[in-house]
């Protein structure tokens, strides 16, 4: 399965939550509210999921196995990346 779009929306809490995004496989079916995070060991993406009653989190929607989480996780980083990479630094404004 061909992914054909990913679209990043940095986060603009400045916590663990990095960015959402969204991606399009083969033109015909898209995930939405993918979760980029920042972990121990780097950044990592976190599908959507709910709660469910017993309070614990399910995935919605998730790969069946690893090669086709890595081939996801590693496009939704490198998209968050160049994106990130392209946002113009804010710059203070000072009181006078």
């Amino acid at each position: 399965m061909k992914i054909t779009e990913v679209k990043v929306y940095p986060a603009q809490d400045g916590g663990r939550l990095k960015a959402y995004a969204t991606i399009v496989f083969e033109n015909s079916f898209i995930v939405r509210d993918l979760k980029v995070i920042e972990g121990g060991k780097g950044l990592f993406v976190s599908m959507p999921s709910r709660r469910r009653k017993d309070g614990t989190f399910r995935d919605i929607v998730h790969p069946l196995n690893s090669d086709m989480r890595k081939t996801i996780e590693d496009q939704i980083v490198s998209e968050y990346n160049r994106v990130i990479q392209l946002q113009p630094e804010a710059i203070p404004v000072m009181d006078l």
